[in-house]
């Protein structure tokens, strides 16, 4: 779909886009049902994956009672490590293997599903860490066939990790927060049962919920689709392709219910109305940016929590410390949006309002300043740190930062603007203090 508005025709641009939609269910109770479901995608003997906090809740319970009573054998690993590293990756992994499984069932947040997909991926095709990762950190080899079936089923109101292709982890070895991206690493099902959200801490829901937002905002405001090379061959398409009107669809549905729900959900841990409606945003927000991408705030987010080992967020005493992927992205966000308003000024407006925004007397050049304000707001009413230097960073830390950002290439080339290190360093300086 093409026109003379967003997505008009440009001269050697893509005139198509793919959508590699996930399997999902949701809904209160389907976590009872995964026996059957795991069942059904060809799984006999499981590798359930979870963490330490996740495996004494009643979800891992019912879960493993629904697996053995489809009588499918069933070996836990709660072991992964929040935020994952290459190391943890590879205890995974070796688990996964050891315990010669032919399907993963995750049941958590986003680095344990992330972490079960690495599984996936490496105990089906053995590789070093950085094979798969995008270049230029990585080789960026493509992942050379099908995996195990893989049913994904989220604790948190965040990541949309089970409806996407991605993995996210720390290589150890190169001190350098990373990812991989491939279709194939997309799980066969996603399982969503909003009770699983009751216990979420407000801190973890503060978190996650932004990150479901600025998922949702980077891929309504990335560059269209109509920009981007056309593909020599359909299968040269990359996974990231920008703004196209399927992923516009559940990216505006998402910002609207962030703006209506994240605030309520946040100040009331009874109110399950605002958490289930935030769960069912991210699976919508993870459909539009598996499709779209996101582009600098998460760019930017991967220097802040591989730069800093110490800080210990709201919600996170559990784990070890370190800075959540949904704050690490959140604290870049308003000042990216700002940065980047002028060049799609028009889709940073309606963000705004979407979220919340009034925009009666608005211009569309308002938009990127809007949406800043509206998303700086919200930030200060759930407890979200004021800056970058709240969590210890100063403008010395800027020049390492913008180098370590410009190595991501696939989320900042889904900018609606060519981004180098000094605008990068510019988005920094500006996100070091909100208020």
């Amino acid at each position: 779909m093409t026109g003379s508005g967003y997505f008009a025709p440009t001269e050697g641009g893509d005139t198509v886009y793919t959508v590699a939609a996930a399997g999902m269910k949701f809904g209160a109770g389907a976590l009872s049902e995964i026996g059957d479901d795991a069942r059904a995608v060809g799984m006999s003997r499981v590798a359930m994956m979870t963490d330490a906090n996740v495996a004494v809740t009643e979800a891992v319970k019912t879960v493993e009672q629904s697996l053995r009573t489809a009588r499918l054998d069933v070996a836990i690993y709660d072991g992964v490590r929040c935020e994952p590293t290459s190391e943890s990756l590879s205890e995974a992994t070796r688990f996964c293997r050891d315990a010669g499984c032919d399907g993963i069932v995750s049941l958590g947040g986003g680095s344990v599903m992330d972490t079960a997909k690495a599984a996936n991926l490496f105990a089906t095709f053995p590789d070093a860490p950085l094979a798969y990762v995008n270049a230029p950190i990585g080789r960026g080899q493509p992942v050379p066939g099908a995996l195990m079936p893989h049913i994904a089923c989220p604790t948190t109101c965040g990541t949309g990790a089970e409806t996407t292709g991605i993995v996210v982890f720390d290589v150890t070895e190169i001190s350098v927060k990373t990812a991989i991206s491939s279709a194939r690493l997309k799980p066969t099902l996603a399982v969503i049962d909003p009770i699983t959200t009751a216990t979420l801490p407000a801190g973890v829901i503060a978190s996650t919920g932004f990150d479901v937002l600025t998922h949702a905002i980077e891929s309504y405001t990335a560059r269209p689709f109509t920009t981007r090379s056309r593909p020599p061959t359909p299968a040269d398409r990359p996974p990231y392709q920008g703004a196209n009107p399927y992923a516009d669809i559940g990216a505006m549905a998402a910002i609207r219910i962030g703006g209506t729900y994240l605030e309520r959900a946040v100040a009331d841990p009874n109110d399950s109305e605002a958490r289930h409606q935030l769960l069912f945003a991210a699976s919508l927000a993870g459909m539009a940016f598996n499709s779209a991408g996101v582009h600098a705030p998460h760019a930017m987010s991967y220097p802040v929590s591989q730069f800093n080992h110490t800080y210990v967020a709201i919600g996170y005493d559990n784990a070890p410390p370190m800075v959540p992927h949904g704050i690490s992205v959140v604290l870049n966000a308003p000042a990216a949006f700002r940065y980047l308003g002028p060049a799609t000024p028009r889709r940073h407006l309606e963000a705004a309002e979407a979220l919340g925004a009034d925009v009666r007397g608005a211009q569309p050049e308002d938009g990127g300043d809007l949406l800043a304000e509206t998303m700086i707001g919200l930030m200060r009413r759930t407890g979200i740190p004021s800056g970058l230097a709240a969590l210890g960073y100063t403008d010395a830390d800027v020049p390492r930062m913008a180098a370590s950002a410009f190595q991501q290439k696939r989320p900042l080339g889904q900018a609606a603007k060519t981004l180098d290190e000094s605008d990068l360093a510019a988005i920094y300086r500006s996100a070091m203090r909100y208020w």
